[in-house]
This record gives C-alpha cells, sequence and structure tokens, in this order.
C-alpha cells in the first residue's frame, strides 16, 4: 500500500493553464479559485496514467468536482455506473466512490480489474445488514422474495432476488410479481416506494447517515427565507419528502433541473451534487441545506493517481458470491431493458 505522504507532487507548469482551459473555465464556478492550480497537476498526472493503463475513471454523482470533472470518463449515479461497468471496454476500471459501487462494477465485469481509490470508503447503509440478517428474513417470511437496494454488500446481493437503485425501486419491485415483497435496508427509501405501489413492503431499518439528518423545518426554511424550488432524495425522511416539489434519484433531479430550470433550488442531498450541477445550469441559485458523505470524501485526486500508477486496491469478491450477485443485478439490468424496450 502507497503512503499518500510519499507521493511525488505532480510540478506544475504554465503549460497546464492552457491545455486545461476549458476544464479551468468549469471549476472556477465550482471550486474555490485558488485550488485550481493545486487540482491541475494531479489531474494531467492521473489522465496521462489513464492512457498508459488503459483504464477508465467512472465517478459517482456525489464526487467533489475535481474528480467528476476533471479525471471522469463516466459519471452518474448507481444505476448508471452499473450499466457502464457491465458494457464498457477498459480493462482497468477505478471507480471513484463507495466500496458497494466498486463491488457492484466487479460482480458485472469480473473479468476486469476494479479498483477503489480507497478501501474504506463504505456506506452506512451497506453496512447496516448482512447475509445472515436476510437469511433470517428470508425464514421470518417464506416464499416472499428480497429486493435489495444497491447499497449494499456483494454477500448481501447474493442473498437477494434482485437489486434495485432508487431511480428503478418501484419498477423492480413490481417486476417480482407478489403482493409482498422484502425491500432492504433502506427504511425511508422503503416507505417511499411503498407509497409509490401497491405491494405490501417488509421493511428494514437501514437509513442513510447523509439524507436521515435532514429535517422538515430545515426544507421549509430554504422554501421561505429563498423563494426556493426544493428536490430531494428519497433516502430522506418522509416528512421531508412531504415539503418538496419533486422526489428523486441523483439523475431524475438532474432531469427535474432540464425540465423545470427553476431560479433557485434547494437540493436536500449530498453537497457535491448540488456542486457538479451548477456548471451545468449556471442559470439557477443552489442553495443549502446539503450534507457531506464522509465516506465519498475520502476519494482524492491523490489516492485516484496512487491506486492507478500502483494498481492497488483492487476489488476481489469470491466465485460464489459473485455469480449469485450477479444473477440479482442482472435482473434489475433487465427490467431496465424492458422498460426502455
Amino acid at each position: 500500500m502507497t503512503d499518500q505522504a510519499s507521493l511525488p507532487v505532480p510540478i506544475w507548469c504554465d503549460e497546464l493553464e492552457y491545455e486545461y482551459a476549458a476544464l479551468v473555465e468549469r471549476l472556477e464556478l465550482l471550486v474555490p479559485c485558488l485550488e485550481i492550480p493545486l487540482h491541475l497537476p494531479w489531474i494531467d498526472a492521473i489522465n496521462r496514467l489513464k492512457k498508459q493503463r488503459g483504464a477508465v475513471v467512472m465517478a459517482h454523482s456525489y464526487q467533489s468536482p475535481e474528480i467528476f470533472h476533471g479525471v471522469a470518463d463516466i459519471t452518474g449515479d448507481s444505476l448508471g455506473l452499473a450499466h457502464a461497468a457491465a458494457t464498457c471496454d477498459a480493462p482497468l476500471i477505478v471507480l471513484c466512490g463507495v466500496h458497494f459501487m466498486a463491488e457492484s462494477a466487479k460482480i458485472l465485469a469480473p473479468e476486469k480489474t476494479v479498483l477503489i481509490p480507497d478501501l474504506e470508503a463504505g456506506c452506512s447503509l451497506a453496512s447496516s445488514i448482512t447475509a445472515a440478517d436476510v437469511l433470517a428474513l428470508r425464514a421470518r417470511h417464506p416464499g416472499v422474495p428480497v429486493v435489495s437496494y444497491a447499497n449494499t454488500p456483494a454477500a448481501v446481493k447474493a442473498e437477494s432476488d434482485a437489486i434495485c437503485t432508487s431511480a428503478n425501486a418501484v419498477q423492480v419491485v413490481e417486476s417480482m410479481g407478489t403482493d409482498r415483497v422484502i425491500f432492504l435496508p433502506d427504511e425511508f427509501l422503503g416507505r417511499h416506494v411503498a407509497s409509490q405501489t401497491r405491494v405490501e413492503l417488509v421493511l428494514w431499518h437501514g437509513r442513510c447517515e447523509v439524507h436521515e439528518k435532514f429535517t422538515a423545518q430545515q426544507a421549509r426554511h430554504a422554501r421561505e427565507q429563498f423563494d426556493a424550488k426544493l428536490v430531494a432524495h428519497p433516502e430522506c425522511p418522509p416528512e421531508v419528502l412531504a415539503e418538496v416539489d419533486f422526489v428523486g434519484s441523483t439523475t431524475a433531479m438532474g432531469r427535474w433541473l432540464e425540465r423545470e430550470r427553476p431560479e433557485r433550488v434547494a437540493l436536500i442531498t449530498e453537497c457535491s451534487m448540488a456542486d457538479n450541477l451548477r456548471a451545468q445550469f449556471p442559470a439557477t441559485q443552489f442553495i443549502g441545506p446539503c450534507n457531506l458523505c464522509p465516506h465519498m470524501q475520502r476519494i482524492t485526486l491523490q489516492n485516484v493517481y496512487a491506486c492507478l500508477r500502483d494498481l492497488q486496491h483492487m476489488i476481489e469478491i469470491p466465485a460464489d458470491v459473485g455469480v449469485r450477485a450477479r444473477a440479482a443485478l442482472d435482473r434489475m439490468l433487465s427490467v431496465g431493458r424492458r422498460e426502455r424496450a
């Protein structure tokens, strides 16, 4: 494992400012201008390494702007990254996100090398449930299928009938063709899905440590103080969702902004989401509240560079777990294909 303190610092040269002029113009809207000269040498070094390694860098929408805009080849939500992992041609994937996302990429592309810049980039939802918990729920509810949110470890996916994301949860639940479904692990997302379908859901009590902190009072304050439209992720508490103009996944939020073009908006989700969308919607004023995901923030330009240079932090999944988890993920992807047909 490489000690980041020992990494040679890429050297600034004036040519970088010209080579990355378009990126600099974009980043100036998103990060403090004094940080840009510090980021550019690392961005350049990573982009050079990508070419040498034949690598693709994928970044979740919650990644910081210098990663999302500076080095990522593919960006998106969990569903988008899952599709990309299954279909991209690159032999090497660097997943800038949290651990379960890198696992999903490896499950869907077992023949590829998948790296994560920091092995400790976890998720409170993924930590809230185990494969043993799923087996216990199955014993308590015999014959009831299990739909697990993508924010789960590979071993939980392997014990599930299908996986979903916040973007397709209702469709996946209804594709089970039963009156009851065990839905894991996010309680608040599960309540939102239950409100959108006639299928009865058996819920777990997992929560996202970022989204569960938002309050209805914060939402009302944003509307009353700033006359802002409110958009929230379905992992937020129900009383927050009751206050907002739109509830949707990270991708759905972007589509709503494209359609509505509000003057002011509060994205009630992870802070970097708004940071990255500012570049796409410069006429919209983005205001709080937001919370940072401490796990997403563990991914930095420095450890992206280190994992690419040393091919470190490879994701490995036991073969039997990978095969069963792949079947659950494939079921999710097949629902998407049917929806688009």
